[in-house]
């Protein structure tokens, strides 16, 4: 079976798009083309010339840049229980939590040092629920590594050692817009645990936007040969500077067979300067992406027939947040977002990721395109609003959700919980697996619909509804199916 591997960990699960209806064209109107400015074209190099040009080497390069590649290990303490019979829910439910005892769990990957004194980036998932880091640099030294910022939506984390004045090797980052498919690039990390290891590759494609790494799903392809245990390591271009983080292959068997995806160094750098922006104001580090307030779908042949289009591609927008930056740019339902400042987007996801990539407040130019004109507007890009406001708690009492945490749902919290960013009303943020909430089946992500008939839109009318009576009958939104539940207790 073909899988899609988070190197160090897990799989990935792939999403179908709902079909949207789109209007009809008129007969007298015809919309204006997109036009993309090709990249400047660079100039080739020369042939070699003598034996000394032909004899060409990276070592260079590799001399400068692998002092700043790292090797991260987590280690976590999980319960583990003693008799599998045990997972039953009815038992623990008659006679209690089970006998537990703890197992240590341990992950390898890599990392990149991107500040002089001791700022490490990596993947979310190498560090995920690790109670003890490790960072090892090259030199065989080991040093205890704090987790300044663990974000699951970039699947990115940045980690801090105590260097005691030391100024380490560092990488700086380029810019992941300027690399092009043909460009020469190294992979840099420790595969299998064999050592730090090199390898070359090409770019295979870029904007590759169905990978399922994370949330802001645009990832850098390469054949440079990338292996489990590679996460968080560097992939460089050849004059020694960061295109990207390694982080998921394409593979039918667990190895590397050529196809593997990097986060570009472009939002890379975006997570690093959240992280900077809570050391120097003293505060916690924190990300902060820009948002569209949008919903959308990619443009296919049959849309973009409806729509007068001369060929499929770009975004048509679904949903728009009425005070969103696109809906304050007068962009519509039912119009088609082509491009972002010159940029071509074919998804939501790269939508996504050219908006992320900016500051809130920066303002981007976008060809919008519909069945009467086409036109650029400037939007204003800002950071999704908590409306309504922020309100968690924790469900108490006896009833179906006690031990669940939940939360109002605002763009805000969507974007942080990976969620639809339209969506509203009352979210499970996590369910203690040991729990009534659990027993019953509820997952992080499910929104609480309605309870005995009644609509939930916050937080205090679920906890109401829930002590209010000793029978639930329960409507739950999860991955955009409607569930049922009858309790009566």
């Amino acid at each position: 079976m073909t899988k899609l591997l988070s190197i160090a960990l897990g799989a990935a699960a792939l999403a179908a798009a709902a079909v949207y209806a789109v209007p009809a064209l008129t007969a007298d109107t015809k919309p204006e083309p997109l036009r993309v400015a090709p990249p400047a074209p660079r100039a080739l190099p020369a042939a070699p010339a003598s034996m000394g040009q032909v004899q060409l080497t990276f070592a260079p390069v590799v001399r400068r840049v692998a002092p700043a590649v790292v090797n991260v290990y987590s280690k976590s303490v999980v319960q583990a229980q003693v008799n599998p019979f045990f997972n039953d829910p009815l038992f623990s439910q008659l006679f209690g939590n089970p006998q537990m005892r703890q197992r240590v769990q341990q992950s390898l990957g890599s990392g990149v040092i991107v500040r002089a004194d001791g700022l490490v980036l990596t993947n979310n998932h190498v560090v995920d629920g690790g109670n003890e880091i490790t960072v090892a640099l090259s030199d065989k030294r080991e040093f205890k590594a704090r987790v300044l910022l663990a974000d699951p939506r970039t699947d990115l984390a940045v980690l801090k050692i105590d260097t005691r004045g030391e100024r380490l090797p560092a990488v700086t980052f380029a810019d992941s817009d300027a690399i092009q498919v043909g460009d020469l690039v190294l992979a840099i990390g420790d595969p299998f645990n064999v050592g730090q290891t090199v390898t070359m590759g090409i770019v295979s494609a870029l904007a590759r936007t169905q990978i399922s790494a994370s949330d802001y799903q645009f990832f850098i392809q390469t054949d440079a040969a990338i292996n489990p245990g590679n996460s968080g390591g560097a992939l460089v271009t050849t004059d020694g500077k960061l295109a990207g983080i390694n982080t998921a292959i394409y593979s039918r068997t667990g190895g590397n067979i050529g196809i593997g995806f990097a986060i570009p160094a472009n939002l890379a750098r975006r997570v690093v300067e959240g992280v900077e922006g809570g050391m120097k104001s003293g505060t916690a580090a924190s990300v902060h992406l820009a948002w569209v307030g949008a919903s959308g779908q990619s443009v296919t042949s049959a849309i973009a027939a409806s729509l007068g289009l001369p060929r499929p591609g770009g975004v048509l927008i679904k949903e728009v947040y009425p005070d969103g930056p696109l809906g304050r740019a007068g962009v519509k339902p039912g119009e088609v977002v082509q491009s972002v400042d010159g940029v071509a987007v074919d998804d939501m996801q790269s939508l996504n990721y050219r908006t992320a990539t900016h500051r809130p407040g920066d303002s981007v130019r976008m060809h919008v395109a519909s069945a009467r004109a086409g036109r650029e507007v400037t939007v204003t890009v800002a950071l999704p609003p908590e409306n309504p406001p922020r309100d968690v708690q924790t469900i108490a009492g006896r009833n179906p959700l006690t031990g669940a945490k939940v939360e109002n749902v605002s763009p805000a919290t969507a974007t942080e919980l990976q969620m639809d960013v339209m969506a509203k009303g009352v979210a499970i943020v996590s369910v203690s697996p040991t729990a009534i909430a659990a027993n019953y089946g509820f997952q992080p992500g499910d929104i609480v619909r309605s309870i005995n008939g009644a609509a939930i839109t916050r937080v205090g009318e679920l906890v109401r509804l829930l002590n209010a009576t000793n029978r639930w009958d329960m409507v739950v939104e999860r991955s955009g199916r409607k569930l049922t539940l009858s309790v009566e207790g």
